[in-house]
Formats: structure tokens, sequence, C-alpha cells
């Protein structure tokens, strides 16, 4: 039989253990909605055939113009093209009064990391599902989660804090181990400079 102090103990470790597995995460993050639902899979499908470059594109100049402003969406959407209360709402709030929509930026860098779209899409041929994942097959955006200490998006670190429950293929995060991997396999040096200016 164990004793009593041993069994307070052991009970103890296990309902610390438990609330830092799996309460942790929930405290950690702030959870927000995007302030509009987008369908990417109706864009990217069959239907209307873009790729992840038709609306997020690089520059000649090699810049990465990020989230498309209101005017792309309003080349297709001046008026509502279907019936759906999402896209009315696109149009009257967004796309006729000309204003952005104040979309929150799941894989926002931290600010002394400079990273280039332009060497890793163009020159180093990598896919975007590389390090954002299926996105593009996505009917619904899915809730921004933000580091309540940090104040960075769950993007960044990856979904599985500890990542052993991760799935083999999964997107893991992105943070600097995550770059350092991928240059580890892909036999390319960058340096410290290369990525922190």
């Amino acid at each position: 039989m164990i004793p009593f102090g041993k069994t307070l103990f052991l009970g103890g470790a296990v309902a610390a253990l438990s609330f830092g597995w799996l309460g942790f995460p929930k405290v950690l993050y702030r959870s927000q909605a995007q302030p509009l639902q987008f369908n990417h899979k109706t864009h990217t499908g069959e239907k209307v055939g873009y790729a992840c470059k038709d609306c997020h594109t690089i520059g000649e100049d090699g810049r990465f113009s990020g989230v498309p402003g209101v005017a792309a969406c309003a080349t297709c959407h001046a008026a509502p093209v279907t019936d759906t209360a999402n896209e009315k709402r696109l149009v009257e709030e967004y796309v006729t009064p000309n204003r952005e929509i104040p979309w929150l930026i799941y894989s926002r860098q931290p600010d002394n990391v400079s990273f280039s779209h332009a060497v890793h899409v163009r020159t180093g041929k990598l896919e975007c599902e590389r390090c954002h994942g299926e996105h593009g097959k996505t009917e619904t955006l899915r809730p921004y989660e933000e580091n309540r200490l940090s104040g960075y998006s769950r993007d960044i670190w990856g979904q599985a804090i500890a990542r052993i429950s991760m799935q083999k293929g999964a997107r893991p995060g992105m943070k600097m181990s995550d770059c350092e991997e991928c240059h580890a396999e892909k036999k390319v040096q960058a340096g410290c400079l290369g990525c922190h200016k």
C-alpha cells in the first residue's frame, strides 16, 4: 500500500502535469476571429482556379505583397457574385467604400527577422504549403491565436507546443529551429545575418 503522503504527491504531480499539458495552451493563447470569412477552396478550386501567387504576389523587386488589398478583391467582387451573406458584407463594408480588410496575419515574423519570400519561392523552389500548410484548401479561416506573452501568432510556434504529438508531414511552425531544419535538409547555409538584420 502506498503511504498517504506519496499518494497525495503523485496526485498533485499528475494534476499539475495535466494542467500544464492541456490547460496551459488555452491560458497562453488569446483567440480572435478574423474580421471576415474567406473560402480559399472556392478561389483555388476548379471553378476559379487561382494559385497562391495569383493573389499573394512577389514583385519584380522581390518584395512580397502579403495579404492582397481590397483592390484585388474588387476585380471580381465589385458587386456580389453569389448570394452569401459573407460576400455581401465584403462588398458593402470593404469593396464599395474602398476600405482595407484588417486581417490578422497568422505568419507575421518577429521584428528581428528578415524573411525573403522571393529567395525561398523563386530561387529555393519551395511550395507555399511547406511553411503555411494546406491553407489554400480551407473553406473557412480559423481563429487567429495570439500568444499573450510575446504577441506573436501561434503559427510561429506551431500547434503542438511540445511537438511530440505531431503527424508526419505536418507543418510544425515557423520558429528558427524549423528554418534551420529546412536549411539543413536542403543543404543551404544562410548564417545569422542571412535572416537577422
